[in-house]
């Protein structure tokens, strides 16, 4: 199978490459801007297979969009192009507007003219698979979990983006006739995470000996699905998911944000005893809440196990332990983007860009 990936140089569209083109042997196509987060070092292990390829592109240039399509004849689209980060949408949503609704738009519709003119075998086969959040169904309560047919609530820049984007997809199937597939997956972590997110930040600051900034009190929770779990499913959601479907992808793994960073702490002062100088709770340090900041994110994943046979693999602790091993193992990896990207500053406080 040939499929493109776009956003291929992100943290789970890199998984969903090294997958492909590695463990499963498809011919993929990685399409990606290189935007800030995007990192070419995150496919390094298959990049000089004969069965995968780079191509940088923004997904808003429709002719450059086309010459791939054109070129190189796919089966199946993967698109997770996206920006991604609640707390930079709220302090620059432009940004979230253009890649995720005009980017995903310009995508469809090349897709659909692609699509009209392949012949009746392979529009039978033609997959275009649209990668989103848990974010679009806003927050739940202490109780309940998301479903494939909970309503979408977003609440922030990026989700009321993703949601957009998801009711675009949804239409371009109904409308026009191209064969599409949504899934909305729940927070993931893992390998190769840029460090604006919590995970990566707090294993970070850990390793470094800063203060561990926690949102309001820490009561927030979110369900973790680790990265290498979310890619098997997507996959198994292109290759066996039935057209015109959403399907829900949780890690069932359900923690408040207080407790992921304690257990960030814990994991990394044992792994490195030399970062243990201090207790927990003289390193934490409660900070004013984000924006809009939703309560809680629990995802309901019935549907995939039932319906596709897919089930997580790794836990919190198997999940974390591995992470946390990675990141130690990779100031390689880290330190220059600390350098020269991101070096751990506060976003999402509203600030005008």
């Amino acid at each position: 199978m040939k499929i493109i990936v776009t956003g291929g140089a992100g943290f789970i569209g890199s998984a969903v490459c090294r997958l492909l083109a590695g463990k499963h042997g498809n011919e993929i196509l990685n399409l990606d801007k290189l935007t800030y987060a995007a990192d070419l070092r995150t496919v390094e292990v298959v990049s000089a297979l004969p069965n995968y390829r780079f191509a940088k592109v923004d997904v808003c240039d429709r002719a450059a969009v086309e010459k791939v399509f054109s070129d190189f004849q796919p089966d199946a689209v993967m698109h997770l192009a996206a920006e991604s980060h609640v707390d930079r949408s709220i302090d620059g949503p432009a940004d979230f507007i253009q890649t995720n609704v005009v980017g995903t738009f310009t995508l469809l519709e090349v897709a659909r003219d692609y699509f009209n003119g392949l012949d009746d075998a392979r529009k039978q086969a033609f997959r275009f698979h649209h990668v989103s959040t848990d974010e679009v169904y806003g927050s739940l309560g202490d109780e309940g979990l998301f479903t494939e047919q909970t309503a979408y609530a977003p609440n922030s820049p990026y989700s009321a983006t993703k949601a957009g984007a998801d009711h675009l997809v949804r239409a371009w199937h109904h409308t026009y006739g191209l064969p599409v597939i949504i899934s909305n997956c729940s927070n993931n972590y893992g390998p190769y995470q840029f460090p604006e997110k919590l995970i990566p930040l707090m294993i970070l600051n850990v390793l470094q000996g800063k203060k561990l900034p926690v949102y309001g009190d820490g009561g927030n929770t979110r369900d973790w699905l680790h990265v290498e779990d979310h890619a098997e499913a997507l996959f198994t959601i292109l290759t066996q998911g039935r057209v015109g479907e959403k399907y829900n992808v949780g890690g069932c793994n359900e923690v408040a944000n207080i407790d992921v960073v304690r257990r960030v702490f814990d994991t990394v002062t044992t792994l490195v005893p030399e970062t243990a100088g201090k207790p927990f709770d003289e390193v934490v340090d409660f900070v004013d809440d984000r924006p809009g900041h939703d309560w809680r994110y629990a995802i309901d994943p019935s549907k995939m196990r039932d319906e596709l046979g897919w089930s997580p693999k790794y836990s919190f602790e198997t999940g974390l332990a591995q992470t946390v091993t990675w990141y130690v193992d990779h100031r390689a990896w880290w330190e220059p983007i600390l350098k020269d990207k991101y070096a751990g500053q506060r976003l999402g406080q509203g600030a005008v860009q």
